[in-house]
């Protein structure tokens, strides 16, 4: 039986919340591997905010261009292999897109790497992978967290926000997490082990930070930006550190929305705001992978997925992310592995 192709294309860029008309389904036939390329059949999709920017212009990678396959990070199995360092059968990861086969190159943008013998697929495409590296690098290089210190998080309910509590646990710091929702706040607190959380749904953000955060908060992790930042820099302890890994917030603003009132925080308190990007990192992956395993089997860490099914369901799926209807990382199972 012939092999058929579903692909999710991108039919325009976004303007305000995603909608279905962004997105073009197409069949096709499969692609064919050239010399030194794998063929790829994808069996799980990552749905990542940064997506979103991905498809609304250039950023730290080039735009997806009207026509191309929706970029996102995926986990599948080599089902024809050209490259020597390959074979059929072997599970791969890599920014493969939204659907069913790709074909991958070593060294592009695209390229395939090993999954990690022995680690479940949703544990590879978390903790241990893309996630787990964000929320150690961004913490740990950026952040330079001291034990004693007070640390929040937004987006703490979030696969990068709730690994970052827990790392800065794990540091000897006092961890406060900012979400949505009462049940989310309960995870952080008696799932995760966050000191506290903030519900931001509730209001009062900035008076809850401040009765939580009287000495200032030394470190913020900001996966959300807007009104959430600006509270944060508002209770900025002397030398507070604000690491920037996300706006999703913003990433649906359809015009540019202006810069944080409390910015000048950073002066007086002799503050520093640094952003930062995973695959700066990607070369030293395997040090985060090695502490966060560790600390999954000695049970000081957790891992949480949201498991949705079937290609067809990529643009709700991603869409759940920015209504706030994930529960941990969000992931999408396309097909079994054979």
């Amino acid at each position: 039986m012939e092999r058929t192709n579903r692909r999710w294309l991108l039919a325009r860029r976004p303007s305000g919340m995603l909608e279905p008309a962004d997105f073009q389904w197409v069949e096709g036939p499969v692609p064919a591997p050239e010399d030194g390329e794998v063929l790829v059949r994808n069996l799980w999709l990552s749905c990542d905010p940064t997506q979103r920017a991905w498809i609304a212009g250039d950023t730290y990678l080039p735009a997806v261009a009207i026509g191309e396959v929706v970029r996102s990070f995926a986990v599948g199995s080599v089902v024809e292999s050209r490259h020597p360092k390959f074979k059929a059968g072997q599970l791969v990861q890599g920014l493969f897109g939204w659907q069913d086969y790709a074909c991958a190159r070593p060294g592009t943008i695209s390229a395939p790497g090993p999954v990690p013998e022995g680690v479940p697929i949703e544990t590879a495409m978390s903790a241990l992978g893309a996630t787990g590296i964000t929320a150690y690098f961004g913490l740990l290089e950026i952040g330079r967290p001291k034990a004693g210190e007070t640390v929040v998080v937004s987006g703490a309910a979030g696969a990068t926000g709730s690994a970052v509590g827990q790392i800065a646990k794990i540091h000897g710091c006092r961890a406060i997490g900012i979400a949505g929702g009462a049940e989310k706040c309960r995870w952080l607190t008696e799932d995760y082990g966050f000191d506290a959380a903030v519900d931001y749904k509730a209001g009062n953000v900035g008076k809850n930070l401040r009765e939580l955060c009287p000495d200032g908060i030394d470190i913020f992790f900001d996966n959300v930006g807007g009104e959430i930042l600006d509270f944060a820099l508002a209770r900025l302890a002397m030398r507070g550190r604000v690491v920037l890994c996300g706006a999703i917030a913003r990433y649906n603003d359809a015009a540019q929305a202006p810069g944080p009132k409390n910015y000048l925080n950073l002066l007086s308190k002799r503050g520093r705001m640094e952003g930062f990007i995973v695959l700066d990192y990607l070369p030293r992956a395997a040090e985060a992978t090695a502490a966060i395993a560790r600390w999954m089997k000695e049970g000081r860490f957790k891992d949480r997925v949201d498991v949705q099914q079937g290609l067809e369901n990529a643009p709700a799926t991603l869409l759940r992310l920015f209504k706030g209807e994930n529960r941990g990382k969000q992931l999408l199972r396309i097909a079994e592995a054979q």
